[in-house]
C-alpha cells in the first residue's frame, strides 16, 4: 500500500459516499475515481458490497490535491509532493513527539476536571495553554481535539449528560466572552447565523463564527435552537448576504422536509449549514438548496469564502 493510502481513519470514525465528497471538494466522482485508480493518490475504505467510503482524512487529503493542482502542479507530479509532505510530516510528529505529549496532558487534564465538575481545574488548564499560545493555536490543538474526545465518551455512554452540560456551560461562556470582545470594525459581507431548531449546541457554532469574523466578515448570531420561519425578515433589516446554520444533531424530518425548503425559497441569500448534520443529510440538502460547509472549521470557512467572499456588496 502506498504511503497516502495510509491515512489514519480513526481521526473521524464517520465515512461517506463519494457524492457526499465529490460536493465537500467541488471534484466530480469520475475524477475521484481516476485519480483512486490511474494515480494511486488514496485508497477509499470498501464495504462488504464493494461501496466505496470515505473519512474526513480523504476529505482532507483530496483538497489539498486541488491546492497543488490551482499552484500549478499536473496531476502526475502530485503524488510524489504528497509522498513527500507525508515524510516530512512524520518527520516533525518525531521533533515535536515533547509538544505533542503537552497538548494530550491538557485534553486529559481538562477531561478530569470536567469529570470531577471541577470548574477551577478546568480554568487552570485553559487559561495555561492561553498564557502560552495564540487563540487559534489552542483552538486547534486543545479545543476541537478537546470536544471530539468529550463526544466519543458521550456517544459510546463513558460520560454524563450533567458532564456535557457542565462543560458546555463553561466553554460557551469562554467562547461568547471572546465574541463579546472582537474587533467590530470589519465592513466584509454580513453573515446571520444560528443553530438549527430543537439544538442547543453552540459551540460550534461559536468557533466558527469566530474565524468568520477573523476573516473579516460581520456576524449576526441568533444562538441555539432559532426557529427557521424568523429568519427571512432579519434577512431583510440587516441586509445580510447569507444565512450560516449550524447543525450537530440530525434535525428532525419536518425541519429537513418543510422548513430548510421553505427558508430558501423565502430568502434570495445563500442557506448554508454547517457541522455533522450537514454531513449526514447531505443528499437531502442538496434538494432543498441549502449549501453543505460539512464538519470541518477551516474547511467549512474555505466553502464559505467560495460562495460568499467575504468582500461582497
Amino acid at each position: 500500500m502506498n504511503e497516502l493510502a495510509t491515512i489514519d481513519e480513526t481521526q473521524d470514525s464517520a465515512c461517506y459516499p463519494i457524492r457526499t465528497v465529490a460536493d465537500l471538494t467541488h471534484v466530480n466522482p469520475i475524477t475521484l475515481r481516476a485519480w483512486e485508480r490511474r494515480y494511486g493518490l488514496f485508497e477509499p475504505v470498501r464495504k462488504a458490497s464493494g461501496h466505496r467510503l470515505y473519512t474526513q482524512g480523504h476529505v482532507d487529503l483530496i483538497t489539498r490535491v486541488v491546492g497543488l493542482l490551482d499552484r500549478g502542479l499536473r496531476i502526475g507530479q502530485i503524488k510524489a509532493q504528497l509522498d513527500a509532505e507525508a515524510r516530512a510530516k512524520r518527520t516533525e510528529r518525531g521533533e515535536h513527539q515533547a509538544g505533542d505529549d503537552l497538548w494530550k496532558r491538557h485534553i486529559d487534564g481538562m477531561i478530569a476536571a470536567v469529570i470531577q465538575f471541577n470548574e477551577a481545574a478546568l480554568e487552570e488548564v485553559y487559561g495555561n495553554a492561553l498564557s502560552l499560545y495564540p487563540m487559534d493555536v489552542v483552538t486547534s490543538r486543545l479545543l476541537l481535539p478537546l470536544l471530539q474526545e468529550l463526544g466519543r465518551r458521550w456517544e459510546q455512554d463513558e460520560g454524563s449528560i450533567a458532564e456535557e452540560h457542565f462543560f458546555a456551560f463553561y466553554l460557551r461562556n469562554k467562547l461568547g466572552a471572546r465574541f463579546h470582545h472582537r474587533p467590530r470594525t470589519g465592513n466584509g459581507a454580513k453573515l446571520l447565523m444560528a443553530c438549527l431548531p430543537g439544538d442547543r449546541h453552540e459551540t460550534g457554532l461559536l468557533l466558527f463564527a469566530l474565524n468568520a469574523s477573523s476573516a473579516g466578515y460581520v456576524t449576526i448570531l441568533l444562538g441555539a435552537d432559532m426557529p427557521l420561519e424568523d429568519l427571512p425578515a432579519v434577512v431583510g433589516k440587516t441586509g445580510c448576504q447569507a444565512i450560516v446554520l449550524s447543525g450537530v444533531l440530525m434535525p428532525a424530518p419536518e425541519v429537513l422536509s418543510q422548513d430548510l425548503p421553505r427558508l430558501t425559497r423565502r430568502t434570495n441569500v445563500p442557506v448554508l449549514l454547517g457541522g455533522p448534520a450537514s454531513v449526514k443529510a447531505h443528499d437531502v440538502l442538496r434538494r432543498t438548496g441549502v449549501r453543505a460547509l460539512g464538519a470541518d472549521l477551516n474547511m467549512g470557512l474555505e466553502r464559505l469564502l467560495e460562495i460568499v467572499p467575504v468582500n461582497r456588496r
